[in-house]
């Protein structure tokens, strides 16, 4: 179910650049129709799993989790507006292999974690990752903005790894399906205005609207629901191992269906993004390798 999961967010990607090919949207359009179709899905979910519990929830608790919907909000901007400039496997390893690193280094900072050997050597494995990564070439041509386009998805690394840590502040007191319940709807309504503001796009051909309804349902939705349920019989490192088939599979289908190549000195840039996440996913089992 996780490896199903992560499958299915690999064509979040390929789906938003297929959009861009059948019309004229933006990504802030794209963002809150994949927000609001999936907020309802999730909602039903939630009501069958939980029933009235799923409306218990501490006034506080809705400030976080509107706080996840304004990051999740900011991660599907930017990583829609990433796509646009450096294509779609460059976009999802910087967002996806960041951060992971992001979450390690906010850790250490805000919940005073322990700084070890391990989030060291992965945050510079991902910055030089992305260094080697901004100048990648897609089919032979550079593209025109990388650097901008790689700023952007560090931005959508910075929305995942800010809705992680807030996840991770009401984990115990709620099922998760009840959090992103409430923060895909408050997501969808924080981007509505701005979407209304920069040019809301809602002239779709049939095609249009069936891919975005897709990636609303299939990997937003039900993708998230597999990767619980298989998390509850998975141990946390093998799942964050088995996720890994998120960016593969995007890299892999940019391949095939839109000629991408990273090229050599973007393929050590993606090597050195995935090892940064490996090595965060891989936890030590013998000596603690605190440095400070």
């Amino acid at each position: 179910m996780i490896l199903l999961a992560g499958t299915l967010w690999g064509t979040v990607g390929i789906t938003t650049r297929l959009l861009y090919q059948l019309t004229a949207t933006n990504p802030l359009s794209v963002g809150f129709f994949r927000l609001a179709f999936a907020a309802p899905v999730l909602g039903l979910a939630c009501w069958a799993l939980l029933g009235r519990k799923a409306l218990h929830i501490a006034r506080r608790d809705l400030v976080r989790m509107a706080l996840i919907g304004g990051m999740l909000a900011l991660y599907q901007a930017c990583y829609f507006a990433a796509i646009v400039l450096v294509g779609v496997a460059v976009a999802t390893l910087v967002t996806l292999c960041l951060a992971p690193v992001l979450v390690a280094l906010f850790s250490v900072v805000v919940l005073r974690e322990p700084l070890t050997r391990r989030v060291i050597i992965a945050l510079v494995c991902a910055l030089v990752g992305i260094g080697c990564i901004v100048g990648v070439q897609s089919g032979g041509v550079l593209h025109a903005d990388p650097v901008r386009g790689v700023a952007l998805a560090c931005g959508s690394a910075l929305g995942y790894a800010i809705l992680t840590l807030a996840g991770r502040s009401l984990a115990g007191r709620y099922a998760a399906i009840q959090v992103n319940a409430v923060g895909f709807a408050a997501g969808a309504l924080l981007l509505l205005p701005l979407a209304l503001a920069s040019g809301f796009v809602v002239a779709y051909p049939a095609q249009g609207w069936a891919l975005l309804v897709y990636l609303g349902v299939v990997p937003s939705a039900l993708g998230y629901v597999l990767f619980l349920t298989g998390m509850r019989t998975t141990p946390a490192t093998v799942s964050s191992i088995l996720t890994l088939m998120e960016p593969l599979t995007a890299t892999v289908l940019a391949w095939i269906l839109f000629g991408e190549r990273l090229g050599p000195l973007g393929l050590v840039g993606a090597v050195l993004l995935l090892g940064a996440l490996l090595l965060l996913a891989l936890k030590g089992r013998s000596v603690p390798d605190v440095v400070a």
